[in-house]
């Protein structure tokens, strides 16, 4: 789409955006009129009393035009006339005061719930996407859009769609009175306003793609300093902040520079719009003053006086498209980021409304059907390739391979993370994508490799999945996740202590227990655990698999492992490589079988029998 079309569109959905709240703007424009009409008269009025001073003090034989058909006694003195034009004028401010205010309050109100109702709905938005979705934008775009994104549309519709409104509005009202006071005058005065509208067209062509780079060098700037918050104990520990220091100073730099660029050309642009509207005051001078001096019917106040104020007006209402031509441009950049999110197709829902297959505690038997599936990554490759196989209801199922080998993406395509390109996966025999999404996912606990802790209370966390739980339940399962002595031991407040951001108040076993006490906790029918005790010492992990007996007994779970203790625990073995499930078996089976299984399972064994003597664990307490 040109970049012309695409502004006019993004405005186009931006007004219908804000016709969304119609009452509002109705009330806000007709207030506008009600201010622009009382201005009018104020002027008006200061030119009425000039004229009738200019006659009291004999510089002007012409009468004053008083307004509406209006005529003062006749006994009224010079004086009089002029301390009632002067009451009437301070009435008219006065007025204008309390309305002006009124519409400031109108205008805040109306911003203010368009860009919460906005914020609302991408967020919303996003807790529908994909994890796609995620893993194509940055964490600091991310963060951005919805944040600074949407209050760049708080800027259009503040600084752009309501100033263009009252620009409108009020060019409209000057240049009918201004018209109604000399139409020559008129029509000489605003010669240079087609030019204005030429420059301010070309400066938006100029700056819009400008912006645009500016907001993805911003996004940069803030994933760097995500980043570092993030990983400040790899930083500190090699000893590399002054090369954080100076790589965010790099994206930091950036950004200003960009913007240095823009404030260039808006430096530019606004003056030369001041400086055309400056000539229309030349041209009042000197054709207005011949006016009054030839024109009988021209008279000092409520002519010349009158149209220069009315010209004056005109001209800062006009001079304001400098400064709203610019809002556009730094507005349509954000704009466009949020309707980027707002339009992004949801790929993973769940059928509509009576379409939809109610699960409601399934049995727990998992099917793949000949599954392919790929990320759609710069190489191409295909992350699972034909993978077909059945585990049975409360079957124990590990999963061993390496790296990049397609474990942690088969675990994510049982609760609908993603769905597979060719084949089919199903959970008691129907497929994943016939169910209801939420009735699915409430069916699978998930313990993620990487753990994810909230910044609130241990209670918080783990009842996260199942907040109405008792307060025996909740010790229940982190009893059986081995985390309830730590909690009550260790944890000055216990289950209430609130973690800092990220649990990093906590060992990595620690963090990994509460993790495994929030999927226990949800009692799904279906456990996945992407290498639930990589981060736990071997007695801990004897600990929470002989605890984890009993909970797995009738519930099918898989666990992706490295450990042979953990694999011999299992029902099933899959190794997996290269995206595909090269051997299946019980691990006595695989041992006489697979001479790569069992060469793998004699360097371990050795290994874990090390460290056994040498009192060596993993979990760093």
């Amino acid at each position: 789409m040109p970049a012309q079309a695409s502004t006019v569109a993004l405005i186009l959905r931006l007004l219908r955006l804000t016709w969304g709240y119609k009452d509002q703007v109705l009330r806000i424009v007709v207030l506008q009129m009600v201010l622009l009409a009382l201005a009018l008269s104020g002027l008006g009025l200061i030119g009425l009393g000039l004229d009738v001073i200019g006659q009291a003090i004999g510089e002007s034989g012409k009468p004053p035009r008083w307004p509406l058909g209006f005529e003062p006694p006749a006994g009224w003195s010079a004086m009089t006339k002029v301390l009632v034009i002067a009451g009437a004028v301070f009435a008219v401010a006065a007025l204008r005061f309390v309305l002006d205010r009124q519409s400031w309050v109108w205008k805040a109100v109306l911003v203010r719930d368009i860009v919460v109702d906005l914020r609302k709905q991408v967020y919303d938005k996003m807790q529908r996407l994909s994890f796609r979705f995620f893993d194509a934008n940055e964490s600091g775009s991310i963060i951005n859009r919805v944040t600074g994104d949407v209050q760049a549309v708080r800027r259009f519709i503040d600084g752009v769609m309501i100033e263009v409104v009252m620009l409108l509005i009020s060019l409209a009202f000057f240049l009918a009175y201004m018209l109604s006071i000399h139409v020559k005058l008129t029509l000489a005065c605003l010669a240079t306003t087609p030019l204005l509208w030429v420059l301010t067209t070309l400066f938006s062509r100029t700056v819009r793609p400008a912006y645009r780079v500016n907001r993805e060098l911003f996004d940069k700037a803030v994933l760097v300093l995500s980043e570092n918050a993030q990983g400040v104990h790899v930083v500190k520990g090699f000893a590399l902040q002054e090369r954080e220091r100076a790589k965010f100073k790099r994206a930091n730099d950036a950004v200003a520079d960009q913007h240095r660029w823009i404030f260039w050309r808006v430096a530019t642009f606004v003056p030369t719009i001041g400086m055309f509207t400056a000539v229309n005051l030349l041209v009042l001078l000197v054709y207005g003053g011949w006016l009054y001096i030839h024109d009988p019917g021209f008279a000092f106040g409520s002519g010349l006086f009158v149209f220069a104020g009315l010209l004056q007006q005109f001209s800062s209402q006009v001079g304001n498209l400098a400064q709203i031509a610019n809002a556009v441009q730094r507005s349509m950049t954000g704009a466009q980021r949020v309707f980027e999110v707002l339009d992004e197709p949801v790929e993973i829902q769940g059928p509509p409304g009576a379409a939809a297959v109610r699960l409601g505690r399934a049995e727990g038997r998992v099917t793949f059907e000949d599954v392919t599936f790929g990320y759609g990554g710069a190489d191409g490759a295909d992350a699972l390739r034909g993978v077909s196989f059945e585990a049975q209801p409360g079957q124990t199922v590990a999963i061993l391979g390496a790296t990049g080998s397609g474990k942690s993406t088969l675990l994510s395509l049982i609760p609908r993370f993603y769905d597979p390109q060719q084949g089919r996966v199903l959970i008691d025999g129907v497929d994943l994508r016939d169910y209801d999404l939420d009735d699915l996912r409430r069916n699978v606990g998930v313990v993620f490799q990487e753990t994810f802790l909230f910044s609130n209370t241990v209670r918080f966390n783990v009842t996260f999945g199942h907040p109405e739980a008792t307060d025996d339940q909740m010790r229940q399962a982190a009893q059986i996740a081995q985390a309830h002595g730590f909690i009550e031991r260790e944890l000055d407040a216990g289950y209430d202590t609130v973690l800092t951001e990220g649990g990093n108040g906590l060992s990595g076993g620690q963090r990994q227990r509460l993790a495994i006490a929030r999927a226990v906790l949800l009692d799904p029918p279906i456990l996945l655990m992407d290498d639930p005790t990589a981060a736990i010492d071997p007695e801990t992990e004897h600990l929470i698999m002989q605890a984890m007996d009993q909970a797995m007994r009738n519930r099918t779970t898989f666990i992706v492992a490295h450990r042979f203790s953990t694999l011999k625990r299992a029902d099933v073995v899959m190794v997996m490589e290269d995206g595909r499930v090269t051997e299946v078996g019980t691990h006595d089976e695989l041992m006489q079988t697979s001479a790569h299984y069992r060469n793998a399972a004699e360097v371990q064994m050795a290994d874990e029998e090390s460290r056994r003597l040498l009192g060596i664990g993993e979990d760093a307490e």
